[in-house]
């Protein structure tokens, strides 16, 4: 199978679209040429993929256009591409994980495939346990992602011995600011690092953060990737189901002062960040260790790309208006 794997938004290093899903494609024997903007984000692409440069939030037609030549299946991980398809194309799956109009969402759905695919993480074997002088944030760095909060915490627990550590890009317009707080010795900022190295470096932190503002919805990765390496998780509601089923950290609104308190509570009690860390890896290595889901993806994606008839079905069965992968 020839897959063609689309965006313009997000770092082509992106742990969920390279390291989850075209790794998966690729360990499968599927062929895959990859459409992101890597000049934009400096990144020269690994073979065995195909790449197209595209700009970063460009419209992407053409470099569509090239990447479906001869391709049996498109993977969309933005919603402004379905808008700059090109007529003659192969089934397209539209990965849903970023917030949409739900006219535009409703319609995306009876249109394409929908990829359903459940959040998940590299699970480590044996993480260490939870330290107790260093704070880690992974993911991208942006002003609805609490970075004005982060900074505030990180000045407010030096007194106390803690470090913040801060891994990941950073949208422009708060770059000025981490190079300030860097500068004056608040926090140390690593800008992207490849999510690899990235999970190893949260390895033995006191705890994982998670902030964002209220608009911001669904629970990031991230909070997966801390459990996953046995870390607690101090997050803003967006996560708290997650975090409370699994009894693996605690759940503070958007204040600098309560994200504090819960890191020197923590701090101050060995005994349970070590509890919650390990609460939250076994979640982790349970439900949300990516090497289990991705042979389902994988058949997923082979289902979506199957011939179909004249009339769009496919022989053996009946019309679908999409598919879903992923648990029901």
């Amino acid at each position: 199978m020839r897959v063609c794997v689309a965006t313009t938004v997000h770092h082509p290093e992106d742990a969920r679209i390279m390291h989850r899903q075209i790794r998966a494609l690729l360990d499968a024997g599927h062929e895959v040429t990859y459409v992101a903007p890597f000049t934009y984000f400096n990144v020269t692409p690994m073979p065995p993929i195909t790449p197209i440069d595209v700009p970063y939030r460009g419209s992407g037609r053409s470099a569509l256009r090239r990447g479906v030549r001869g391709a049996d299946l498109l993977i969309v991980h933005d919603l402004a591409l379905l808008r700059s398809l090109p007529f003659r194309r192969p089934p397209v799956v539209w990965d849903d994980r970023e917030s949409a109009p739900s006219f535009a969402r409703s319609r995306a759905r009876r249109r394409h495939h929908l990829l359903v695919a459940p959040e998940a993480t590299q699970v480590s074997s044996a993480p260490p346990k939870p330290g107790d002088t260093r704070l880690v944030h992974i993911g991208r760095l942006s002003a609805e992602r609490g970075v004005s909060e982060l900074i505030g915490v990180a000045e407010r627990l030096i007194p106390h011995g803690i470090r913040l550590d801060l891994i990941g890009a950073a949208d422009p317009a708060i770059r000025p600011l981490l190079r300030d707080a860097q500068r004056v010795g608040l926090l140390d900022w690593f800008g992207y690092v490849p999510n690899r190295h990235a999970l190893r470096m949260a390895e033995g932190a006191l705890a994982g953060l998670s902030l964002a503002h209220p608009e911001v919805e669904g629970a990031p990765t991230k909070v997966l990737d801390y459990m996953g390496r046995g870390l607690p998780v101090i997050t803003t509601p967006q996560a708290a189901p997650l975090v409370e089923r699994a009894r693996c950290g605690l759940v503070v609104p958007l204040d600098v002062d309560a994200v504090v308190q819960a890191v020197l509570d923590l701090k101050e009690d060995p005994v349970r960040r070590g509890e919650m860390g390990a609460r939250g890896h076994l979640e982790a290595s349970l439900h949300h260790h990516w090497p289990d889901h991705a042979p389902a993806f994988v058949a997923g994606m082979e289902e979506c790309a199957a011939p179909r008839d004249v009339r769009g079905r496919r022989p053996d069965r009946p019309a679908a208006r999409y598919a879903r992968v992923g648990p029901r």
